[in-house]
């Protein structure tokens, strides 16, 4: 229902919601809805007129990645592991999306896997590994190899400290409580399989997966 300009008010539209109750719509709102939906939907009336968009917009992806070198890869998020496609030039990545070739997505992404771009290329991105020691208040810059040895270290001081080798019956366990592994979810079997080999070696029994939380 359209109301009439009144005595010090602007002319409005009345939209009822579906509760029964009036939105009220100025007129100058209305006509910058109108003409911001009339501007979103030109390509739409173009396409409605029978103009053939598919030869531009086939272009326009061709230029997006022209010169790129094409990596399959997979979405570092969920368990569902959607395939994608990892487009560099001069080793420097300028686009991802998902690979139309997969079986679990063919070529869709969720929002969160859309985004992946934003996590590689991120200048908030850490590249540096920083180390702060206890008590500390500073961060220090490791380099990895000195960080991998700390943690390889950390991992046998706690084994040896907390190894069990049998419990109070006297049955065998060879095992520790106090080391707990968490997999990724994008992880795949042969990456599984060396892990589960690694943690039950050291006499971890705490394994878990993201994947299955």
């Amino acid at each position: 229902m359209y109301k009439g300009r009144a005595p010090g008010r602007t002319a409005s539209r009345h939209t009822p919601c579906v509760s029964g109750c009036v939105i009220e719509v100025s007129r100058r709102d209305f006509l910058k809805v109108s003409g911001g939906v009339a501007g979103g939907t030109a390509l739409g009336g173009l396409a409605g007129l029978g103009a053939n968009l598919a030869p531009t917009l086939a272009r326009a992806q061709e230029l997006r990645i022209k010169d790129a070198k094409t990596t399959p890869s997979v979405c570092p998020y969920c368990s569902v592991g959607c395939a994608t496609l990892i487009h560099a030039v001069g080793g420097r990545i300028v686009n991802i999306e998902g690979d139309p070739r997969s079986p679990h997505n063919e070529g869709t992404l969720c929002p969160k896997g859309a985004a992946t771009f934003q996590l590689h290329v991120n200048p908030n991105r850490p590249t540096r590994v920083l180390h702060r020691a206890p008590g500390a208040s500073e961060w220090e810059v490791w380099d990895l190899e000195r960080a991998m040895a700390r943690v390889a270290e950390l991992v046998k001081k706690t084994r040896d400290e907390t190894f069990i080798e049998r419990l109070p019956d006297g049955a065998l366990v060879n095992m520790t409580p106090a080391i707990f592994s968490l997999g990724g979810a994008p992880l795949d079997n042969e990456w599984n399989h060396i892990q589960q080999k690694l943690m039950r070696g050291l006499g971890i029994v705490a394994i878990e997966n993201q994947a299955r939380i």
